[in-house]
Formats: structure tokens, C-alpha cells, sequence
């Protein structure tokens, strides 16, 4: 993954403090750093490598090296027998490299606990399945395109990999077999986004090993992913452009947002124009075309987090006259984060084998922002990706009496909080947790790291006293490039 904001990781990183090998388990870890894109933040961590067949029914096959991160508890000579396993999004993300960026939502974590994290097999440090050329994914207009795309990705990364082998499945067993090696009897499972999935899977295929469960961003197991992403969208866009109407000033500044966005898609596809930014990673100055998929992306990426999609509303009003260079200064910088970031071959390999016979268009989106032009790109891809195999209940509801908190974002507009009301509905010993205001993932936000402590230490959702969360606030629309009226 290309590292940026190298001088501040470099210098951060040499000032820090050596870290000495430990043991843990059978695993001899050595000193590292983790550290993200975009961010200057670097997380001193204890670094080992497990091999594991990449075949399991054929073990003296080929090897993958599972990477491994050890954050070893403040209180060491004390610390819980039960680690806690941080599991990334995507699918595609790596839980070493994405770390830093949720690295706050464990402050008071560990304090008692080891923070395990385990770059799941094709992300990070575990036989990358990245495809060459990643950003040429996010500009693939056709479905034929698409499948191009993934057929030559295909290509290049069978020369190193079975990628029938990259499953959910297959992680789910990775994650226990790290947990033997470093002699853990129970573990704690925190899923982020695609994460939960695997939290849920794991948790059913081994219960007797799992203490605790938290999903944040919540997908169900019944869920196709891939099948809900334009409607869900809509409806995060509606509530989120609903702001401006509630915010003064801000529709007799700016307009209508989503009357603004729909006359912005129809000049995009019909003439994209040629636009001259500054890139805001380089600050090399740039020539490109702005086109409707850029929009699209930008659009559905910062309705992830509400900071970002504050400012939507004014990029569109500076669009409709006709100035378009900080929408393609924020498309550039987002889209080639994202591509860095995700491992798109692993992505497709898991998609492929657990969601691609049951991915369906719905003609109630062709009208939207996205339509079906997601869900018929998979299926064209997935039409020449090797398939893997999906567990015969792999879209049975996790129902288990170990203690689960779900946490939800009210603007999600991937994982929206009726996901996390379902996935519920089979959990006696759990509680659902919705921030408002915010979007997708927010174990990091307000109090929510307090309330994540508490509930590992304690095991009672029920008995949290999350009253805290009731002083988190809406963001409001930015009406200027100041940002919002006072």
C-alpha cells in the first residue's frame, strides 16, 4: 500500500521508543509501527508472521503467511486471558493498516486487554490479492468493462493464488488458529462493517471459544452484499441533505442539495467537463475529466462519515457555476485512498463465492444515484472469478447467548440501523446502540470507547449506561468554504 504523509511517519517512528521482542503463545513477535494513509498517526505494535495452508484440505500444499499485530496491554503483567481480535471492513481492508485509524475506540481496552489483529488472508501482509492498476476499478462505466477489468486482475494474481481459497470460510479458521497459537483459551471478537461478518460467522462455527461479540456497522447474515447499496444510499442522502432544509440559511445559500446533485449527474453524463485542480495529496496541479461515476463515488464515500458530507451541499452549489475544481480535487483524493486501501481481488473473491448467485437488480433504483450499475459490474465479474464455497448455514441469524453490542450510525448509508435491529432480534443477551447523527462505523466516536471498555470488562449490554451518547450533535452544513454559520 503506497504510504503518504511519509516525513511525519518517518520522523514519528524514529523518535519512538524501541520496543523489545516479546512471546505469546508459540508466536515470536518483533517491534513495528502500523500506520495508515492520510494519516500521520503511527501505533507502536509487536509484529509476528503464522503460516497456514492456503488449501485446508490439502495441508502440505501451498503456504500463506498470516501477518499479525500485537498491541500488548498497558497493565501486561496483569492482562486478560481473552485478547481481543479487531476485524477489518471491505471486504479487502487490512486490519494492520486500518488500526491506526480506530486506534482511540480501545483506549480504555487496553488497558486490560491484548488487542490482536490479523490481516485477513489476501489484504495487508497476508498474500495480498491486489489488483494491478487498483483505481481503474472505481472508472470501469460498463458491465463488460468491469468484467475485463477482473478477468485481467485474474490473471495476474492466479500466478500466486488459489482464489477459490479466499473466503469468508477460510478466514473464520485463519482467526482460530491464530487464536491457538498464542494459547488463548476464549477470545473477544470487535467487526467492523464487512468485519461483522466474520465476527458473526466465527462466533456460530465456534462458540465455545468466543467471550464476547461487538458489530459495528452491522451486516446481517442474510444480507447479499452488494444487493441494497443504492437504496441505502438514497435513504442516507435524503436524510442527510434533509440538514440543510432544517438548517437556516442553508437552501437560500446553496439550493436544494439533491435538487442540485440530480442537475449535476445530468451535465455530467451528458458533457463531462475538463477540469484544473490542485491535487490535494501532491499539490501537483492537474488536468482531468470529471465524470458522473467520479460523482457517484465521491458522493456514496463521504456519505460515510457526516463531516464529510456536510460540505456536499456547497461543492454542489459551486458546480452549478460552472466551478468544479474542488469536487475533482475531493473525487482524486478519495478515490485513490480507497484504491490504495482495498484489496479489490480478495473483495471479489469473497463477493463471488458468498453473494453472487443471489445478487439481483432492483428496477426501483434506476433512478438513483448508483441504479444497478454496482450490482450488474459484480455479476459480470463474478461471471469469470473463481468461486469458493459458502457454508450451507451461512445465511442462518447468528443466535448465540454470549453478550453482543451492536453500534449503528443514523446515516449510515451502507450498514443503516434497521441491519443492526435484525440481527438482534437473535441475540437475547445483546443490545443495539444507534449515534445520531453519524454514519458508518462509530466505535470511535463520543463516549463509545468508554462504553466498549465497560461492556468487555463487564459482559452486561443491558446494564450500559449510555446516556452519554445523547450529547452527540448533528453536523451542520457547510454554507461557506469556512464552513457552517455560527
Amino acid at each position: 500500500m503506497q504510504q503518504r504523509w511519509w516525513f511525519p511517519v518517518l520522523l514519528l517512528a524514529a523518535c519512538a521508543p524501541a520496543a523489545q521482542a516479546r512471546t505469546l503463545g508459540k508466536l515470536e513477535f518483533k517491534p513495528c509501527a502500523l500506520s495508515s494513509p492520510l494519516m500521520p498517526t503511527v501505533v507502536e505494535a509487536q509484529c509476528a508472521t503464522l503460516q497456514v495452508p492456503e488449501d485446508a484440505k490439502a495441508p502440505q500444499g501451498r503456504k500463506i503467511g498470516l501477518r499479525i499485530g500485537w498491541i500488548p496491554a498497558e497493565q501486561d503483567a496483569s492482562a486478560a486471558p481473552d485478547p481481543v481480535f479487531m476485524i477489518a471492513g471491505g471486504p479487502g481492508q487490512s486490519a494492520l493498516d486500518s488500526y491506526p485509524q480506530v486506534q482511540p475506540a480501545f483506549a480504555k481496552v487496553t488497558k486490560l486487554r491484548n488487542i490482536i489483529l490479523v490481516d485477513q488472508r489476501g489484504t495487508g501482509g497476508s498474500n495480498p490479492l491486489q489488483c494491478p492498476e487498483p483505481e481503474k476499478a472505481l472508472n470501469t462505466d460498463t458491465a463488460q468493462g468491469a468484467a475485463d477489468y477482473a478477468r485481467t486482475c485474474m490473471q495476474v494474481l492466479e500466478k500466486k493464488a488459489d482464489l477459490r481459497d479466499y473466503t469468508t470460510g477460510d478466514a473464520i479458521a485463519d482467526l482460530d488458529a491464530v487464536r491457538q497459537a498464542i494459547g488463548a483459551d476464549t477470545i473477544d471478537l470487535v467487526g467492523v462493517s464487512y468485519g461483522t461478518r466474520v465476527a458473526q460467522q466465527y462466533a456460530a462455527t465456534y462458540p465455545a471459544h468466543t467471550r464476547a461479540v461487538v458489530l459495528d456497522g452491522v451486516v446481517p447474515n442474510s444480507l447479499v452484499l452488494g444487493n441494497e447499496f443504492a437504496k441505502n444510499l438514497e435513504d442516507a442522502l435524503d436524510l442527510q441533505f434533509g440538514r440543510c432544509a432544517k438548517t437556516p440559511g442553508c437552501t437560500a445559500k446553496l439550493g436544494d442539495p439533491r435538487e442540485r446533485l440530480n442537475a449535476l449527474m445530468r451535465t455530467l453524463k451528458d458533457a463531462p467537463p475538463e477540469v484544473d485542480f490542485r491535487d490535494p495529496v501532491t499539490g501537483q496541479a492537474r488536468h482531468e475529466t470529471l465524470h458522473a461515476g467520479d460523482v457517484a463515488m465521491l458522493v456514496r464515500m463521504s456519505a460515510y462519515m457526516p463531516l464529510m458530507s456536510a460540505t456536499l451541499p456547497l461543492q454542489f452549489a459551486e458546480a452549478a457555476q460552472g466551478r468544479y475544481d474542488t469536487l475533482a480535487a475531493t473525487a482524486s483524493m478519495i478515490g485513490g485512498s480507497l484504491s490504495d486501501a482495498m484489496a479489490m481481488g480478495m473483495q471479489l473473491s469473497v463477493i463471488c463465492a458468498e453473494d453472487a448467485d443471489e445478487l439481483k437488480e432492483d428496477p426501483a433504483q434506476d433512478g438513483s444515484l448508483l441504479g444497478n450499475t454496482m450490482v450488474d459490474a459484480l455479476k459480470a465479474q463474478c461471471a469469470v472469478w473463481p468461486k469458493g464455497t459458502r457454508a450451507a448455514d451461512f445465511r442462518k441469524p447468528l443466535s448465540t447467548d454470549v453478550p453482543t453490542l451492536l453500534l449503528s450510525g443514523e446515516f449510515d448509508p451502507v450498514t443503516p440501523p434497521r441491519y443492526g435491529v435484525e440481527v438482534a432480534k437473535a441475540l437475547p443477551n445483546a443490545r443495539h446502540l444507534v449515534l445520531k447523527g453519524q454514519g458508518h462505523n462509530v466505535i470511535a466516536v463520543g463516549c463509545t470507547p468508554q462504553l466498549l471498555g465497560e461492556f468487555l470488562d463487564k459482559r452486561d449490554p443491558k446494564a450500559l449506561d449510555a446516556s452519554c451518547l445523547d450529547k452527540l450533535t448533528y453536523t451542520p452544513p457547510f454554507t461557506g468554504f469556512y464552513g457552517w454559520d455560527p
